[in-house]
């Protein structure tokens, strides 16, 4: 793995999405066609215009890479959000760290469009910080008396989300690549081939100044 590569599997949280931002547990593996996630700023788009097929992008790292496009690569729109947009049936995914209770503490949250409902179902661990979780699943209770505690059920389980007054909430929309400008930030799943070329296989890309913060 060349240098530049390792810094960005290790200096750039990794997120594995399902589709777009399905989050599951990322892997890091030293070979050709590994997936990981890279954070950052668009600093260039190739060709001009509303539907580029090559990015340059600022890492949160620090690195600027060249990540390319195919016909396949997902886009959607990340968007603002806020508690009462989650109602009962919702399909959400949060990123969150444990708390002494055994409850969790979501770091953030966001709402799948119902095209996505199902997408990564489930609970495992996540990168987003040193001992987080990731949690995919349906609303049952949204109770926003008692320190806005969401119920999320997901196959096999489920687990009680405490959302702080502070922690962001965003949806997820369709989107297209007239989103990707310079100075959207982004997040990508990208895979790299043997050469090192990197591919994005989607793409969430914050719409209106909003920063994706999965």
């Amino acid at each position: 793995m060349n240098a530049m590569f390792r810094h960005l599997v290790y200096g750039v949280s990794v997120v594995t999405l399902i589709g777009l931002f399905t989050a599951g547990q990322a892997q890091a593996q030293d070979a050709p066609g590994m997936r990981i996630g890279v954070r950052g700023e668009i600093t260039g788009v190739s060709p001009t215009g509303v539907s580029p097929d090559v990015l340059k992008v600022h890492a949160n790292s620090g690195e600027n890479v060249t990540i390319n496009l195919t016909k396949d690569t997902k886009v959607r729109a990340v968007t603002m959000a806020n508690i009462e947009d989650i109602k009962p049936g919702s399909y959400i995914g949060s990123a969150a760290i444990a708390q002494e209770d055994g409850s969790l503490k979501a770091l953030e949250v966001h709402v799948f469009p119902p095209e996505l409902a199902g997408s990564g179902d489930g609970h495992r661990p996540f990168d987003l910080v040193k001992g987080s979780s990731m949690t995919n699943g349906s609303v049952g209770d949204l109770v926003v008396s008692n320190g806005r505690v969401l119920t999320v059920n997901y196959k096999g389980g489920q687990q009680k989300i405490l959302v702080p007054e502070d922690v962001p909430i965003v949806n997820l929309m369709p989107g297209d690549r007239s989103l990707l400008k310079v100075g959207v930030k982004i997040v990508t799943f990208v895979t790299q081939s043997a050469d090192g070329t990197l591919t994005a296989q989607s793409i969430s890309a914050g719409k209106d100044g909003v920063t994706p913060p999965m």
